[in-house]
């Protein structure tokens, strides 16, 4: 097929596109303005890489050249297996069934040669060096992740969870003249632990878990996180990513209570300003004045001033609906930074109450490891992204990770924060982020997902009886995550080829087709690194290693390991193969072409 494109001009070859591809159309802007390439270099190769990419991903050849023949089989295999929903719905069973039943040692080499070796890179750093070594030859560049995750049990789970509960209360008394009680409690329920959600694994098939298990072991997750940016240097030569979870290196809770504080403060403030969006929620210090006025408070006392001077962060003489800057400064304390102005009395309140001392300490202690995780990724030459993890926790990790990257991202993109395209609330809240680097001058960095926890949120929500904030089926989150895209693209318009990058982690492949388009229509080279793509190890390839070859930036995310000490993180591949049939099917299918095809030619033979 890409022999028959190439002779094809860029319109003729969409048209052709959309003729195979169902959802081709859906895969190009309507935009008519003319966008120009930032050179005649940078042109060139778009246009090259373009023509020489198959935006079908069915060329099996180019997809699996990396694969031996044993390789090759053993993929077709494991897939296969992926599909069959008994064994997937018991692999935990099985698979400790497998290691009674064979031993320590037959089962571990067992599973390298299956599940283990098609999904994992290797046990230590000098298996996995190899092994992205061999990506790169492809084109192929690399994410390191040591995916050891604890065993325990739903109700160990459960019991961590209720047991590291903060006796910490978020007091929003003082807003209520300006916010309904409603919507008051309505926050308070979302931002609580609820036993029968303790166990946050639950539902949660594609995406790891941390639960708290004492500071120690904080100090472990952060020392692991730096021995994978020492891989990662190693490994890549300094061009890769390394993904962190904020959860592993402090109290869940503790985020919990901050992402409360957080929420209160943002329908405050939504209130003050009659309802403005994130991203619109600025007013000036006269209006707001006025409008405290209006509620009956004495605007000349020294308490209204010092709230004033405490929200208008960058002095312009406009209240921001963001702020609270001083998150990451050591010496601030958790209870006295976020303060808001009681309606009723004029004085300064702290909004979150009653944390300990040794809260206080170890919230410290999280911000500690967190900032020590970046500057070390930094001195290494490695960018971290920062996972995203579920809603109720999601506040406190994007306002600590937005005040990483003003600190770490002055000169390249540094940190990533990451966007889940299947809450209806993304677009907003990353306009609302991309607004503030852009005023602040520092690079906004954003890794774009669909979303991993979409079953427990929606659980959640109804149980607990606030608003479902997932999209309400699989094209609104496509039209999402599309929307994210083509708003990053303009912010690279508006901005500048180097302030502004994202990457787009997608197995989807209509998505991907998209983000290949929209990058050769705004005249976007991969060299410029605005826009790369990732997927899975062991997953996608026929993406990946077309995006590789044809020249365009792609990693895939390696997961490293003891065989034994991953078998949670091989359980979730299982489950989410399990759960994607037709995208399987697609691969399986693929594969199996590919294995005919190496038998018809005679290929079979020379790579045995």
């Amino acid at each position: 097929m890409q022999s028959a494109l190439i002779g094809l001009n860029v319109p003729l070859q969409r048209r052709f596109l959309s003729g195979i591809l169902p959802s081709a159309t859906r895969c190009y802007s309507t935009d008519t303005k003319k966008y120009e390439c930032t050179s005649a270099e940078h042109k060139k190769e778009l246009d090259e890489c373009y023509q020489r990419l198959d935006l079908s991903f069915e060329n099996t050849k180019e997809a699996f050249k990396s694969k031996s023949n044993t390789e090759l089989i053993r993929a077709l295999v494991v897939l296969r297996l992926c599909g069959v929903q008994t064994l997937v719905n018991q692999n935990q069973m099985i698979l400790a069934t497998m290691r009674r039943v064979l031993g320590k040692n037959l089962f571990k080499k067992t599973l390298k040669n299956t599940f283990y070796g098609h999904f994992v890179a290797g046990e230590t750093e000098e298996e996995v060096r190899p092994v992205a070594g061999k990506l790169r030859k492809y084109g192929v560049k690399s994410i390191l992740d040591y995916s050891v995750e604890a065993d325990i049990s739903g109700q160990e789970a459960t019991d961590k969870t209720v047991k590291g509960t903060s006796q910490a209360t978020v007091k929003p008394a003082a807003m209520t003249p300006v916010v309904d009680a409603k919507t008051l409690e309505t926050t308070r329920e979302r931002y609580t632990v609820h036993q029968e959600f303790g166990d946050r694994r639950q539902g949660v098939a594609s995406a790891r878990t941390y639960f708290y298990e004492g500071e120690e072991q904080c100090d472990k997750n952060r020392d692991i996180f730096k021995q994978s940016i020492d891989a990662v240097a190693s490994a890549t030569g300094n061009e890769g990513f390394v993904a962190v979870k904020v959860t592993a290196l402090g109290r869940p809770q503790l985020l919990l209570k901050l992402s409360e504080a957080i929420v209160q403060t943002q329908n405050f403030f939504q209130a003050l300003t009659g309802g403005m969006t994130l991203q619109e929620g600025r007013l000036s210090v006269k209006d707001l004045t006025k409008r405290l006025h209006d509620l009956g408070v004495k605007t000349d006392t020294e308490s209204v001033k010092k709230f004033f001077h405490d929200v208008d962060f960058d002095s312009d003489g406009v209240v921001d609906l963001h702020g609270w800057n001083q998150l990451l400064e050591d010496h601030v304390k958790l209870g006295q930074l976020f303060q808001v102005l009681n309606i009723k009395t004029g004085a300064l309140e702290p909004l979150i109450q009653n944390l300990s001392e040794a809260e206080e300490q170890e919230f410290r202690n999280m911000v500690r490891r967190t900032l020590d995780v970046a500057e070390y990724a930094i001195s290494k030459g490695v960018r971290i992204m920062v996972d995203a993890e579920q809603t109720y926790l999601q506040p406190a990790i994007s306002k600590i990770t937005i005040e990483m990257m003003k600190k770490y991202n002055k000169d390249r993109g540094n940190v990533f924060n990451t966007y889940q395209a299947y809450l209806r609330c993304t677009l907003q809240c990353m306009e609302a982020d991309m607004q503030v680097a852009r005023r602040e001058g520092w690079h906004f960095g954003a890794k774009l997902v669909r979303g991993a926890y979409m079953e427990q949120e929606r659980s959640r929500a109804k149980a607990i009886g606030y608003e479902d904030p997932v999209n309400v089926d699989f094209q609104a989150t496509t039209k999402m995550y599309e929307s994210c895209l083509t708003r990053i693209a303009d912010e690279v318009d508006r901005r500048g080829r180097t302030n502004v990058s994202v990457m787009v982690a997608s197995h989807n492949e209509d998505t991907v087709r998209f983000a290949v388009n929209l990058m050769k229509e705004r005249c976007i080279a991969p060299s410029e690194r605005v826009m790369c793509m990732a997927q899975l190890y062991g997953m996608c390839d026929q993406v990946s290693f077309s995006l590789g070859q044809a020249g365009f930036s792609v990693y895939k995310y390696l997961p490293y390991g003891p065989v034994e000490e991953v078998l949670p993180y091989l359980s979730r591949r299982a489950l989410e193969n399990g759960s994607v049939l037709k995208k399987a099917n697609k691969e399986r299918d693929l594969l199996w072409k590919e294995l005919k095809r190496r038998i018809s030619s005679g290929e079979f033979k020379v790579r045995t």
